[in-house]
């Protein structure tokens, strides 16, 4: 029988989505490896990994190096014939079929624009090396499965699909402080959780925050836009956005929980976990229909087009003016967001990888 190996570069890491998928499915994993449901794993970390809390797992400092030379170098050589999974978007080419890489998305060939030329010449390098190497590739959505496929040259049936959750929210206790430290009412903020990056369209939601600041509402930006894209067109918008700028995930729990709802303007998502993560804490959803969102999401949010922002501004006005829209959504999302769950992640990965370490 081979054994199974985890790789912990995520362990030093900042915590994205990409980050909180790999924390997650480990913890998952590792809790039904304690009860004798999933198979004993060494999760190989670099050194300065920080510790990741398991109970049945063996975590492992090997190499001497860092990033991805020690991904490329020390994490190969630590496998004694272990099969490797891989959490995060990267492996090592000398490991070859002997694992499994989830790719989270397709954005260094689908929008190059949203990254460095450095970045998206590695990742595509390398996302197509470990395909022709013959590597297990895994991803997060049908939507995904379908663009790695068409940029890697795969049959799609190759590719296996895990899902997220949104549910470790639930395991944070909010810090409710956070509304009067930022100067936030409940019900009277709309959210957005995102980055700068071009595919996140945070330009688009100046409609959002004209239509929010002619209510006397606010548009509070956590770890997005600069507020100074608003600043520059004056008016409600300028008055509407506030920058909240990083934020922690006690301090995002209560965000979520008393927003009037969550806006999700990007065109393009490998998965959405915001949205989710927002139903999972009873938060409506106000989202562009695009990429892997609607099958995320399904009926339980309101859908605008990314291309069109006042489409944008029409649903605003809409959840705003329309009496029970928030309540129904509200509703509809925790119903869905109820449906996915980190362990049923956790056991899906094992049946994409229980034929290579059995």
């Amino acid at each position: 029988m081979t054994g199974l190996a985890i790789n912990g570069r995520f362990l030093t890491q900042r915590m994205t989505g990409v980050q909180r998928f790999a924390t997650e499915i480990v913890a998952a994993a590792d809790a039904l490896a304690a009860r004798g449901a999933w198979p004993k794993a060494r999760l190989l970390c670099p050194p300065g990994a920080r510790d990741a809390g398991l109970a049945a797992f063996a975590a492992e400092a090997v190499g001497r190096r860092r990033g991805q030379a020690w991904e490329q170098l020390d994490l190969p050589r630590a496998l004694g014939g272990d099969f490797l999974l891989n959490l995060g978007n990267t492996a090592p080419l000398l490991t070859g079929a002997g694992q499994a890489v989830v790719i989270h998305d397709a954005g260094a060939f689908d929008t190059p624009e949203s990254y460095s030329f450095a970045f998206r010449t590695w990742y595509r390098a390398l996302q197509r090396g470990l395909a022709r190497r013959g590597a297990r590739l895994v991803t997060v959505s049908e939507f995904s499965r379908g663009r790695i496929a068409a940029a890697l040259g795969v049959a799609p049936e190759t590719i296996g699909v895990v899902p997220e959750s949104g549910e470790h929210m639930l395991r944070i206790a909010a810090d409710e402080g956070v509304l009067a430290r930022c100067g936030l009412e409940a019900g009277r903020y709309a959210l957005v959780v995102g980055n700068p990056a071009a595919h996140k369209n945070l330009a688009a939601l100046t409609a959002a925050a004209d239509v929010l600041g002619r209510h006397g509402l606010r548009l509070a930006l956590a770890g997005a836009a600069d507020p100074a894209v608003f600043r520059a067109g004056g008016g409600a918008a300028a008055e509407a956005a506030r920058g909240l700028g990083r934020v922690s995930d006690a301090e995002l729990r209560a965000l979520y929980a008393h927003a009037l709802c969550l806006v999700f303007p990007s065109r393009y998502e490998g998965f959405g976990l915001p949205p989710l993560e927002a139903m999972t804490c009873g938060c409506p959803v106000v989202a562009a229909r695009a990429g892997a969102v609607p099958e995320v999401c399904g009926e339980a949010a309101l859908w605008f087009d990314p291309a069109e922002p006042a489409t944008l501004a029409e649903a605003m006005t809409r959840l705003i003016g329309e009496e029970g829209l928030g309540d129904a959504l509200r509703a509809a999302g925790l119903a869905r967001a109820a449906a996915f769950t980190w362990e049923r992640a956790a056991r899906e990965m094992l049946a994409l990888i229980r034929d290579r370490i059995t």
